[in-house]
Formats: structure tokens, C-alpha cells, sequence
């Protein structure tokens, strides 16, 4: 699996943070937002059975956590460079 996934929810400072990330970064990715009438928070728990808030990312497959560990993912992975 090689996409990117962003589980949101509406009115989510950090859920909007981390998708502006995303973008400014020109990543690809797929708002999967609890809010809405096609994501439901059991398919959040089915992915991330710990989730507490929100964001949750994956990157590239990968689970990376929340809006602060996805900057330091960014960081350890020179997504800075292209700046």
C-alpha cells in the first residue's frame, strides 16, 4: 500500500494543519473524515484500535500517529529539503 490516509474529523485545528502539511508538500492523500456520512469512527478503530484524537495519518502504509508525529516523520524522512 502506497497511499497516503488522513483520519479527520470536522472543526479539527490539527486535522486542518496536517492537511495544509500535506499539500504545501504536494502529497497525495485520502481524507477519510469521521464526520462525514461515508467514514465511521468504528472504521477508524478498525485501522488505529487506539485512537484517541484526531488526526491519525498513514503515510505511504505506514502509521505515523497524529499532526506533531507527522513534522517529525517529515523531518526524519528530508521531506524539508524540497523547500
Amino acid at each position: 500500500m502506497n497511499e497516503t490516509i488522513i483520519w479527520s474529523k470536522n472543526d479539527c485545528m490539527f486535522c486542518e494543519l496536517a492537511k495544509n502539511f500535506l499539500i504545501s508538500k504536494n502529497v497525495k492523500f485520502e481524507e477519510r473524515n469521521v464526520s462525514s456520512e461515508d467514514w465511521t469512527r468504528e472504521q477508524l478503530f478498525e485501522s488505529v484500535p487506539d485512537a484517541k484524537t484526531m488526526p491519525q495519518i498513514f503515510m505511504y502504509g505506514t502509521y505515523v500517529g497524529g499532526y506533531n508525529e507527522l513534522l517529525k516523520y517529515a523531518e526524519d524522512h528530508g521531506m524539508y529539503t524540497n523547500e
